[in-house]
């Protein structure tokens, strides 16, 4: 039987080819230098890679500004203000640049309350109002874990109070979701209740003459859109007592569409950053208006993309073993030149062994047979072999 031997000829080519040749162990020489590199090159190496796999999944953010051309999308307010007047003396309304009566959208609700909060639900306003007040402040230094993190502003959830007072609710809670078109419009309170007309409304607040007006409020919540992870609401959180009677507050808003696309959502919401003027009423004094509380929004021309923006996970592999090899061969070129100085300062184990031997072969032959007994030396008693055959 002829056997083809044509395939171990082409892995006897093969085995040719190999530039990764293995050296013999007896040939590889341990040493503890090199076993402290290696755990040195180990830990330095795992460093390295667990920083360069952070880095690869810590994306960085983009920012993109862009024409925002969706006209026809609504416009969604949510509210949450309480007022020091009861709800009988004030009325709500919003009037945009359409005319258009925007309470076929929603309605809010009114809900009699006290003014002077318990002492939990004082704290927990507090808690919220300084918070807020922190974010808006240093949003610039940690605007990155807002975003990555996904923490947004602190909505303030009062605790329902569990004594009421002996007196009649000094104080009105307006709250609810209006959905609005996407134009500029204001909403206010004033005194009086409104009556809407076909070219606007107006409020009745001539039967409140003689009684006695107080436009302190605050504001537990008023965004717009849907609540968004790294988004501040500037007003949110926001407090204001005034002992005059005829105070107009006015909150001048510029709302900024964003579409989020992030690790924790993807959502389309707004944003807005706010201006306030107070001043008291006073016609004697020039200053004319109507005592309430405005708040004035319109709409940015351009839209805000954010989303996040991560490194091809080739030029990550890339990066990564480039760092691997480059760590070994620097350890390696280091352990080579800590071997060579060690060497030549400090004699090695088989240099010492080569030295005695030519110490011991240098001894005079006279000093040898003064100490050799042949009383003590062990006779040959192997019989040779030809003795055997015979």
């Amino acid at each position: 039987m002829i056997r083809y031997r044509g395939k171990k000829k082409v892995l006897d080519k093969v085995k040719e080819l190999d530039a990764f040749s293995k050296v013999p162990d007896e040939y590889v020489d341990s040493t503890p230098v090199g076993g402290t590199f290696s755990v040195i090159t180990f830990f330095i190496i795992m460093w390295l890679v667990y920083s360069e796999v952070s880095y690869f999944l810590d994306s960085n953010l983009v920012f993109k500004f862009m024409p925002d051309t969706d006209m026809d999308e609504k416009l969604r307010i949510n509210i949450d203000i309480t007022l020091a007047m009861p709800c009988s003396n004030i009325g709500a309304d919003i009037l945009d640049s359409t005319s258009q009566s925007v309470f076929g959208f929603g309605e809010l609700q009114e809900e009699d309350t006290w003014w002077e909060l318990t002492k939990e639900q004082q704290d927990a306003f507090d808690a919220v109002k300084y918070l807020n007040s922190y974010l808006r402040e240093e949003y610039h230094s940690i605007w990155q874990l807002l975003w990555k993190k996904g923490h947004g502003s602190v909505r303030a959830t009062i605790p329902p109070r569990k004594n009421k007072p002996n007196r009649r609710p000094d104080a009105c809670r307006l709250h609810g979701v209006l959905t609005l078109n996407k134009v500029a419009g204001n909403f206010h309170i004033t005194a009086g209740k409104s009556l809407h007309l076909p070219r606007g409304h107006i409020h009745l607040n001539m039967l409140f003459d003689d009684t006695p007006q107080n436009f302190s409020h605050r504001i537990h919540r008023l965004s717009f859109g849907s609540p968004a992870n790294g988004i501040i609401y500037p007003l949110e959180g926001d407090e204001k007592i005034t002992s005059d009677e005829n105070m107009l507050y006015q909150y001048f808003i510029e709302v900024v569409p964003t579409d989020v696309d992030t690790t924790f959502e993807t959502i389309k919401t707004f944003q807005y950053s706010v201006k306030e003027l107070q001043r008291p009423i006073s016609h004697s004094k020039g200053s004319h208006g109507v005592p309430g509380v405005f708040f004035k929004y319109d709409m940015a021309a351009l839209k805000i993309q954010v989303y996040q923006e991560r490194e091809n996970l080739l030029q990550f592999m890339l990066r990564l073993f480039s760092i691997i090899g480059g760590i070994y061969v620097i350890i390696s070129f280091i352990n080579t030149i800590v071997l060579l100085v060690r060497t030549g300062l400090i004699p090695t184990e088989t240099e010492f062994s080569r030295d005695s031997k030519k110490a011991l072969n240098a001894r005079p032959t006279h000093a040898t047979s003064f100490q050799t007994n042949p009383l003590l030396v062990t006779p040959d008693l192997n019989v040779p072999l030809d003795l055997i055959k015979q």
